[in-house]
Parts: structure tokens; C-alpha cells; sequence
């Protein structure tokens, strides 16, 4: 079992074409308030980065920002959170967002979602850390990249055990369990 007293969340600047995601990414920040997980992200306000952020505030719940300098300065920071932490670039700020949570999620996102994802993934892979992963696939956002994972374990490229250490749900109360009851898969 993991003890899960901050999420760290990895999920878009722009809120996405479909307002399901932003309607999932808000009802995920009130349960995850309601839970006493505080938050961890990347510290804006816009997107679905500010909603998360937005609804886990309302609930009463923690939340923790880091973000680069430059951002403040194009004035993207979220005024209103419980900690916004200030560093010099990304590479600090992923790390900083890495010690402070337990375990990690992806929420739909573009490329700096999916970079943050796959680093953190790699990352366990290497032994950096030992926390759980995961996929909040919102509307089977992420079943295309799964489809892609599921592909480079056929050709050889990746051992299935890594597959299965992911986390995936598109239903939040069984995201929150199944980070909580996760343990790395045997090799």
C-alpha cells in the first residue's frame, strides 16, 4: 500500500476541446480534497492546470505549485494556492514537483504533459523513485498511447512488467485506490 499525501498531476495549459475534461479534472480536485491528498502541479492558472487547482481549493484541500520564473513573468501563475514555489527553469521545477509528491498522474495534456508523464515513468523504471504512476484516461484520452505502449512491448522494445506498473482508470474514486494499493509489478 502507498501512502498517498500529495498527488503530483501532470495536465494541460489549455482546457482541451471537450468540456469533459475540464468538468473530470475539477470533479478529481474536490475528491481529491475530500481524501486529504493535496496537490501537486505545475502552478497556473490556465487550462485545466487551473481548474484542477481551482476545485481542490474550493474543497478545502491543499494545493502546491511550482513554476519557472518565466511563467510568472508572463503572469500564468495561480494567485491563490496554498504554496506556489518559484525556480530558475522546467528541469528544476520537475524536480521539485517529484519530491513533493507521492505518487504521479497524467490528466489529458499536450507535449509538456507528456514529457512530464514519460520522465517520471522512465524515472521509476531506473529506480530513481519508487512510487506509482498513472493515467487518468478522461473520455479514453490516453488509449492511443496505450495503444502505442501495448505496441512497443510486441516488438520487443519494452518488458511487459512496465506496462502493468502503470496506473490507468478513467473514473476517478478507482484512480485514488488503485495509487494507493499499488506495488511495482515483480520482474
Amino acid at each position: 500500500m502507498s501512502e498517498i499525501s500529495h498527488l503530483t498531476v501532470f495536465t494541460g495549459s489549455a482546457t482541451g476541446a471537450d468540456l469533459g475534461y475540464q468538468r473530470e479534472v475539477r470533479c478529481l480536485g474536490t475528491l481529491l480534497a475530500q481524501e486529504g491528498i493535496g496537490v501537486v502541479f505545475g502552478g497556473g492558472r490556465v487550462g485545466l492546470m487551473g481548474h484542477i487547482a481551482d476545485a481542490a481549493l474550493e474543497a478545502g484541500g491543499e494545493v502546491r505549485g511550482v513554476i519557472p520564473d518565466v511563467l510568472v513573468e508572463r503572469e500564468v501563475a495561480h494567485p491563490g494556492l496554498t504554496r506556489l514555489d518559484v525556480v530558475a527553469d522546467m528541469h528544476e521545477r520537475k524536480r521539485l514537483m517529484a519530491e513533493q509528491g507521492d505518487a504521479f498522474i497524467a490528466l489529458p495534456g499536450g507535449m509538456g504533459t507528456l514529457e512530464e508523464f514519460f520522465e517520471t515513468w522512465t524515472w521509476q523504471y531506473l529506480n530513481i523513485h519508487h512510487k506509482p504512476v498513472g493515467l487518468y484516461s478522461v473520455n479514453g484520452f490516453w488509449d492511443p498511447l496505450l495503444d502505442m505502449v501495448d505496441h512497443m512491448v510486441a516488438e520487443g522494445f519494452m518488458a511487459e512488467w512496465r506496462r502493468d506498473a502503470l496506473v490507468i482508470s478513467d473514473e476517478p474514486q478507482e484512480l485514488i485506490a488503485a495509487l494507493r494499493a499499488w506495488q511495482m509489478p515483480q520482474q
